[in-house]
């Protein structure tokens, strides 16, 4: 506790923050959630999904004030305070702040680093991980309670959360300069990869091929099924009760958690996995190895996102596998599905689980020049695309040393390492600019 200036005015949470259950019953509140990134706030600001549960009646109300806190995200931010009356989600804690605590400090400092670490290290869990079951984090109120927080007089509460208030919206600001020149260079790298797999870059008669998803292609191009040319397979996640299948694992599985990894367009050769199998794991089930240079593509969590494999894996069953022919290049094939985003998205079904269904994975029709042209197309769309993500990069970079900073300032601000009556944040964007 000695990186407090305050530490002669320490509390235990639970004296400061008395738990809520009030339950909605036939409130007409609106809807709410939390964000890492933007606190609470209207949940169809974020997405035009419905709600998991029909019935809304048991969810939590929270008043204008309140603290709330995803339980199982806390720890990565998942923390806000309430600017309106609603409901959140049964889960959720929702905390009212005493007299003694202004809500907006406690928002800042419960997303210090020090306070997050404090959390992190009395996360319980749910499953066990000797049965192999996914290890779900959360926080619980009594856990929460425990932790002694510093609590200065309320005006310099006041003065840190204005001060924080001001510095952390105006690198927000900055950082969503980059976000959009990020998201700019995204849709330019997509459209450069478009253009070329369909053939749009060149001159010449262009014909109706009734793909579905482009209008046109050289007319000089076939068009062929994509199982015709490349043996589609489909993934299989071994029995979670055994737990043997799980322990002595060498063999890379690739799962819902690269996913993450796979969004990176950038991304050509999936080479490392979050997750392995065993031996034995795949000897007593129906998973396949399959070899280096199969594509791969999510078919549920984040519908579309495909890359290639660099080693032998096996796959779970939210993945589907190409592997291809003499007649299909891997690299042409993973550029050819990137461009096929919209058909995807046409073709997923569900609202909050969303999949694409094997018959139409099975029905994929894709234009198919010689491999002299495939390959002359890989190396085109590289020499451009190289340009593109040398300046993502930087954005990427930008975006997390804001982020870094950011958390940085308010840490400092919370802990009284700087005066928040004589400091800037400036210096914390020193050498960033939008």
């Amino acid at each position: 506790m000695s990186v407090h200036k305050y530490t002669e005015s320490l509390q235990r949470a639970k004296w400061l923050l008395r738990a809520i259950d009030e339950r909605v019953g036939r409130s007409q509140l609106p809807l709410l959630s939390v964000s890492i990134h933007q606190g609470v706030i209207r949940r169809d600001s974020i997405t035009n999904d419905l709600p998991r549960a029909e019935d809304l009646s048991n969810y939590k109300v929270c008043r204008t004030g309140d603290v709330v806190l995803n339980r199982m995200r806390a720890f990565q931010g998942a923390i806000g305070v309430c600017k309106e009356d609603g409901i959140v989600s049964p889960d959720y804690l929702v905390l009212r702040p005493a007299g003694s605590a202004d809500p907006r400090y406690l928002h800042h400092l419960f997303r210090s680093e020090w306070f997050i670490s404090e959390m992190t290290a009395r996360l319980r869990g749910i499953g066990s991980s000797d049965q192999g079951n996914v290890r779900t984090p959360r926080i619980n109120y009594a856990d929460l309670g425990s932790i002694s927080i510093p609590i200065p007089p309320l005006q310099e509460q006041s003065r840190i959360a204005d001060f924080l208030d001001a510095e952390t919206a105006r690198i927000e600001k900055i950082a969503a300069t980059a976000k959009r020149g990020r998201r700019l260079l995204d849709e330019r790298r997509w459209a450069t990869v478009h253009s070329f797999v369909t053939g749009a870059d060149r001159s010449g008669p262009h014909y109706d091929p009734m793909l579905g998803w482009v209008r046109q292609i050289p007319d000089d191009w076939p068009v062929v099924r994509l199982k015709h040319v490349a043996d589609l397979g489909s993934g299989h996640t071994p029995s979670r009760t055994h737990a043997e299948y799980w322990k002595d694992c060498t063999i890379p599985w690739i799962s819902l958690f690269d996913v993450g990894g796979m969004r990176d367009v950038r991304q050509t050769r999936l080479t490392e996995t979050v997750q392995k199998i065993s031996e034995l794991g795949m000897e007593n089930s129906s998973a396949c190895l399959h070899p280096a240079g199969t594509v791969v593509l999510s078919r549920t969590a984040s519908v579309g996102f495909s890359t290639v494999m660099g080693v032998d894996m096996a796959v779970s069953q939210h993945f589907v596998t190409w592997t291809c022919g003499n007649s299909l290049l891997p690299d042409y094939l993973l550029h050819t599905l990137r461009s096929m985003r919209q058909y995807f998205e046409s073709v997923q079904v569900g609202t909050t689980n969303v999949t694409v269904f094997m018959p139409d994975l099975q029905s994929i029709k894709i234009p198919l020049p010689s491999t002299t042209e495939q390959n002359s197309i890989v190396k085109r769309i590289g020499a451009i695309t190289d340009n593109i993500d040398l300046l993502a990069a930087r954005f990427d970079s930008q975006v997390s040393l804001l982020a870094e900073r950011r958390q940085a300032l308010i840490t400092a601000a919370v802990t009284g390492q700087i005066d928040v009556s004589t400091a800037s944040g400036r210096n914390v964007t020193e050498g960033i600019t939008s």
